[in-house]
């Protein structure tokens, strides 16, 4: 077997069969596969696609090239969650001490941002004294001990999608669906969940701009989960619009904490308590039964934020420590008085990149403190001269390219009949 003759097979259509897909997954990792190679099996698949077969079997090999964490004698059930990612989405920092303090566990590997979309691990590093690096040993001791753990996924798991992963990026390759489920899944399973909800985001601010191309991808990764025995659902969420009203790194965990301590924007608790009750369905616990709390009244009585607060703690973080703050702030004001009909999460998302909130290479720092505060969500009202956003930054000359970005970022309408869209748009299982 060789890599011509697997490429020459995809290119002209044929169905790759199990050998060739383990074989050239495992010689890629092994470098004898060349880049070009690669790039070239790449593009074939992202023309030509993949059957489910295909799918599953690619992610299983890409799973076979590394580790593969086992959770399985844990005294309770484990379940993880992965948003396909977007601007303002905070939710694994409240979700997972919820689904914790209601009963299951929760081994969570994250990521950092990329551009518009911002990363977990970013926004958890603005807490002092914070660690993403864990071992799998302290791994499993934080989840023994708190029962979540939110950490970086370590070079043992699936290093053939690290290395496929930044070739697709350099190839025009990275929007092919049967790639990008075969990314998450392999490491979603090498991470040893037993059951997994999918969060996958529709709208400008999403990696998915619409519902068919959002539904085909949760399709897609659904039947990869329960084709290899994880007990996997997916939620269809809005993201035309920013989540929450805080947009960059420190700025998301204060919000984070005001949902954990019973406050919080109204959509970032919706879909917080929306995935944790799909969480806790998938991993067999039922609210009520058996000591299992429903996931708002963790939220309301206390035991979700003591959650989280041991949770920091395990992982070297003072939840009691200030955040860090911006430098310099910039109130942008509201040019007409009305109803805010519409806010583009793109947008906002490019605002706060600009101020510094994100990277445009991976080992690009970011600004703790930067960010975008949102005064107003669609369906509100503004009065003119009033603050519509303070941006957030650390180099006051930041300012001005971010106030560019939300210049067309939204649309102020008098006597408008406002109709707000649903947070969750289908469910797939």
């Amino acid at each position: 077997m060789d890599a011509i003759e697997v490429i020459r097979a995809k290119r002209d259509g044929a169905e790759l069969s199990p050998e060739q897909i383990d074989w050239v997954i495992a010689a890629y990792t092994r470098g004898e596969v060349a880049e070009e190679q690669m790039s070239a099996l790449a593009m074939a698949i992202y023309l030509r696609g993949m059957n489910r077969a295909e799918v599953s079997r690619w992610t299983l090999a890409m799973l076979a090239s590394g580790d593969r964490l086992d959770f399985s004698d844990l005294d309770r059930p484990t379940t993880d969650k992965h948003s396909t990612g977007g601007v303002g989405d905070k939710i694994t920092l409240p979700l997972t001490p919820t689904v914790a303090a209601c009963g299951a566990a929760v081994p969570q590997l994250s990521g950092r941002g990329l551009g518009h979309t911002g990363g977990t691990l970013d926004k958890l590093e603005s807490i002092p004294g914070w660690r993403a690096e864990l071992s799998p040993q302290e791994m499993r001791g934080v989840l023994d001990t708190t029962g979540g753990v939110i950490c970086a996924a370590g070079p043992g798991l699936a290093p053939a999608d690290r290395r496929l992963y930044a070739l697709r990026d350099v190839t025009g390759t990275v929007e092919s669906i049967p790639l990008i489920a075969a990314s998450i899944m392999s490491k979603k399973l090498a991470e040893g969940t037993g059951s997994l909800v999918l969060d996958v985001k529709v709208g400008s601010g999403a990696f998915m701009k619409d519902a068919a191309s959002a539904r085909e991808l949760a399709r897609t990764m659904v039947d990869i989960g329960n084709d290899n025995g994880v007990r996997t659902v997916a939620l269809l969420t809005e993201m035309g619009t920013p989540l929450g009203r805080a947009v960059g790194n420190a700025l998301e965990v204060a919000e984070a904490v005001e949902v954990l301590s019973g406050g919080g924007p109204a959509d970032v608790v919706e879909l917080t308590v929306e995935l944790a009750r799909e969480m806790l369905a998938a991993a067999g616990l039922t609210p009520g039964e058996n000591g299992v709390k429903d996931p708002a009244e963790a939220l309301r009585d206390g035991s979700a934020l003591a959650s989280w607060e041991a949770l920091v703690r395990a992982q070297g973080g003072d939840p009691a420590a200030p955040l860090p703050v911006a430098a310099e702030r910039r109130v942008v004001l509201a040019p007409a008085s009305g109803t805010l009909t519409r806010l583009d999460a793109y947008q906002v998302g490019l605002a706060a990149w600009r101020l510094g909130a994100g990277r445009a290479r991976k080992e690009d720092a970011v600004s703790f403190g930067a960010g975008v505060t949102l005064h107003a969500k669609p369906g509100e009202g503004v009065a003119a001269g009033e603050p519509l956003f303070t941006l957030h930054a650390d180099e006051p000359e930041r300012f001005d390219r971010a106030a560019q970005a939300l210049e067309g970022a939204f649309d102020i309408g008098a006597d408008v009949a406002f109709e707000e869209r649903p947070l969750v748009i289908d469910r797939v299982a």
